[in-house]
């Protein structure tokens, strides 16, 4: 199993830091409130991860693999759900709030920042299809499942978590830097990689 986890992590590292729309969130979370403040957001994507995987487990993934329409009542939560966000991150007006203090953008809840960012994750039926593709692979059968589901969650957890770390940091340095036009820019970026995620959802076939 060790060898498998190492397997696993290294495989898992690269598919988290590939951007996607949470460590997007973090990355403009992190430009415009600061690291502390995104934190929420990391940990409801973390969540996210352990919902997924465990629905994975039950076989919430098969019943998405083999049902149009649950799969579509997913797919479409999701589209919806990516474009909104796309889309108020587009108006966005370039303000911020940093953590010394400086006048900028009243920083939303942290409540809000978590639901946001596990909406995201559990509204993506191509990440229940992905884990249902992916961890079988690193299972033992001859073994007790659920051990190996919990370390390959856990292991799974940690590393998306620091990634969104290092995007959150790297958001709140880059913006000391380029300051309120940053903000400005990010978003627009980000809001716009949103949109295109949405847009590649919506066209996203279970057999893809």
């Amino acid at each position: 199993m060790t060898e498998a986890l190492i397997l696993f992590a290294a495989v898992a590292f690269v598919g988290i830091a590939t951007p996607g729309p949470t460590v997007l969130l973090a990355l403009s979370n992190g430009s415009r409130f600061g690291v502390r403040a995104s934190l929420p957001g990391m940990v409801g994507a973390v969540l996210s991860d352990f919902v997924l995987i465990s629905a994975v487990a039950l076989g919430l993934g098969a019943l998405l693999a083999a049902s149009e329409f649950w799969f579509s009542v997913v797919k479409w939560l999701g589209v919806a759900y990516l474009t909104y966000l796309g889309l108020r991150m587009l108006r966005s007006t370039g303000t911020l709030a940093l953590p010394d203090g400086e006048v900028g953008a009243q920083r939303p809840s942290s409540r809000a920042v978590f639901l946001r960012s596990f909406l995201v994750a559990v509204t993506n039926p191509k990440g229940y299809l992905f884990f249902t593709a992916f961890l079988p692979q690193f299972i033992d059968p001859a073994a007790p499942q659920w051990p190996q589901y919990a370390a390959l969650a856990l292991t799974f957890a940690a590393i998306d978590f620091v990634v969104m770390l290092g995007y959150a940091v790297t958001g709140a340095q880059a913006i000391r830097v380029l300051r309120t036009k940053g903000v400005l820019w990010l978003d627009r970026l980000c809001g716009g990689v949103l949109l295109a995620l949405a847009g590649s959802l919506a066209f996203y076939r279970r057999g893809a």
